[in-house]
């Protein structure tokens, strides 16, 4: 009596090993929105909204009505976000240029010029930059390029450490495959430097809305008016709102700043 052979199958079962390897890598591919995004504006939320709160119960006087009104502050936020944004944008435009041109093999004597340069702009104070610019210039422009200088040096840093971090072998094989060397920038290293650089970006963004501020007696917008004035006439309640504002703004920002940056991140990177 012959006993026939079970037909082996073709395709052999993953083991429990390399199922949780594969599980492992999934979940840790993050997508650009998740869950826990929320709990970043969910909580900026109750705080604006208790605060508003705690200012509707109070007797305000005829100053501070003026200043914590609802259309005014709406003006200066704005403004606000307006010149952080223009300064944040500005500072990629420069620093990441730079970045670049320092870590090239024909330019990097470069460096140490590039790095002083940048040293120098955020050891200078900004408040004295302020004021000596404004003996000669007011506006959106003078500020905006003063705080540019002071917040340039953490992107320049980091787009220098991220470019200079790319694994050379994927640059070798890159290079192999017939990209120019273009190519190998724009395709390779810049998508691979992406979370190094926003994490530059992040923290120039959040310094930006920090010291904007600082530019009020420059006219140039934002919240630092009605916050200079409060401390001016000793209002302490409109104080700790603009404060409690701005940094609601910085929040707010840096989250948003995050979120493209993870979009700008290639997903097997995440």
């Amino acid at each position: 009596m012959s006993v026939e052979t079970p037909v082996q199958p073709d395709t052999e079962t993953p083991t429990q090993d390399e199922t949780l390897a594969v599980d492992f890598k999934s979940s840790h591919r993050r997508n650009v929105l998740a869950w826990r995004d929320l709990v970043t504006p969910a909580l900026v939320a109750l705080v604006l909204v208790g605060l508003y709160v705690d200012i509707s119960r109070r007797d305000l006087d005829t100053i501070e009505s003026n200043v914590l009104n609802r259309e005014s502050l709406t003006d200066a936020t704005l403004q606000h976000i307006y010149v952080s944004v223009s300064i944040a944008v500005l500072v990629m435009l420069v620093a990441v240029p730079a970045g670049i041109l320092v870590t090239r093999r024909r330019t990097r004597r470069l460096a140490p010029a590039v790095l002083a340069v940048a040293n120098v702009g955020q050891a200078a104070p900004s408040l004295g930059l302020l004021a000596l610019v404004g003996i000669y210039a007011i506006g959106f422009w003078p500020v905006v390029l003063i705080l540019t200088a002071y917040s340039a040096l953490s992107v320049l840093r980091n787009t220098i450490v991220g470019l200079e971090g790319v694994d050379r072998g994927v640059l070798d094989a890159a290079r192999g495959m017939g990209m120019s060397a273009a190519a190998v920038l724009m395709r390779v290293e810049l998508p691979l430097a992406v979370p190094v650089i926003g994490a530059g970006a992040r923290t120039a963004l959040v310094l930006a809305v920090g010291t904007v501020p600082l530019g009020y007696a420059l006219d140039a917008g934002g919240l630092g008016l009605p916050l200079f004035g409060a401390i001016k006439t000793n209002r302490p309640v409109v104080t700790f709102t603009i404060a409690v504002m701005i940094a609601a703004l910085a929040l707010l920002m840096d989250w948003a700043a995050g979120i493209l940056q993870r979009a700008a991140t290639p997903k097997g990177i995440r």
